[in-house]
């Protein structure tokens, strides 16, 4: 239960789960909540009924609460569509919102970014961006955010100059549960000598990859690979080729990795041995922090 009624929700809406932070006036977080209602498992006129129940106990008597989403609410088959913002720009805000007006709530959408050349989009890690530059005011340098589809974007002067995409997490998950090396990665440990031998390799060689990828399967076989070995290398082949293509980006470069744990921490591993400059900030702080600096401006051009 919340502690009292919340003066405004904010709502990270992503693919597979919804995460709402009950939020005070003042910027204080007075409840957690979160559901596996995300875009992939609702239709159109789903979304109200789910943002109804997860706060069926802090309903206001009267009016309406403000809500502040982003994430994939704001997608084509999502809540309503959010028209993408295009680069270069400051991460859009509540003056660019979308906005429901439905039950208990005045819902504001955040739009995601595009970019045409190369065609890109993100959707969700733009306020993971307006969070970050509102955490460390007048960063330059660029921000990779590791997840089932990375993104490397470079930031100068509060805006996203340009950013690039890589689909690593998924092809990730595609070749240790679908593939023929499924049967050689499965296990739940970890070999970082091995994890940085192969970001090494794949960095150096990123033509060789798809060989050193079949090689996982050949060592199991030949030489008894544990899993745990294996299943290191193939993220650090993955991660190094990902590195390799996105050297622009972080060489010479102060990074900030949005994420701190679990592949977030691979991430800074692979880069702290390239000699980058690197840190790293809690991803969902860090959302937040994006949601919020987005509710001050609600606050500004409604007082």
């Amino acid at each position: 239960m919340a502690e009292t009624t919340p003066d405004w929700i904010a709502a990270d809406w992503g693919t597979s789960h919804l995460r709402l932070w009950l939020m005070s006036d003042t910027g204080r977080v007075l409840d957690r909540r979160s559901s596996d209602q995300g875009m992939g498992r609702l239709t159109r006129d789903g979304y109200a009924p789910v943002l109804n129940a997860a706060l069926a106990d802090v309903l206001p008597a009267s009016g309406r609460l403000p809500v502040i989403c982003c994430g994939m609410a704001g997608s084509r088959q999502g809540w309503a569509e959010a028209p993408y913002a295009a680069v270069p720009c400051a991460p859009p805000g509540a003056p660019q919102a979308t906005r429901i007006t439905c039950d208990h709530f005045d819902v504001h959408i955040l739009p995601g970014i595009k970019q045409t050349a190369p065609a890109d989009v993100m959707r969700g890690e733009e306020t993971q961006i307006a969070g970050l530059l509102a955490a460390t005011p007048g960063f330059d340098g660029i921000a990779c955010l590791p997840g089932t589809h990375t993104k490397w974007a470079h930031l100068s002067a509060g805006e996203v100059v340009s950013f690039r995409t890589f689909m690593t997490g998924e092809m990730f998950a595609l070749l240790s549960d679908q593939s023929v090396l499924r049967h050689s990665v499965q296990g739940p440990g970890w070999d970082d000598a091995a994890f940085d031998e192969a970001v090494s390799d794949a960095i150096s060689t990123p033509a060789n990859v798809a060989a050193r990828l079949f090689g996982l399967r050949a060592a199991a076989l030949l030489e008894g690979l544990s899993a745990d070995t294996a299943r290191a290398r193939l993220s650090g082949l993955l991660i190094g080729m990902e590195l390799a293509a996105s050297r622009p980006y972080w060489l010479g470069q102060p990074v900030r990795i949005v994420g701190e744990d679990g592949i977030g921490a691979a991430y800074l591993r692979a880069l702290q041995a390239q000699g980058a400059e690197v840190a790293t900030t809690p991803a969902q702080d860090i959302t937040l922090k994006g949601l919020t600096a987005a509710y001050a401006q609600l606050k500004d051009t409604t007082a």
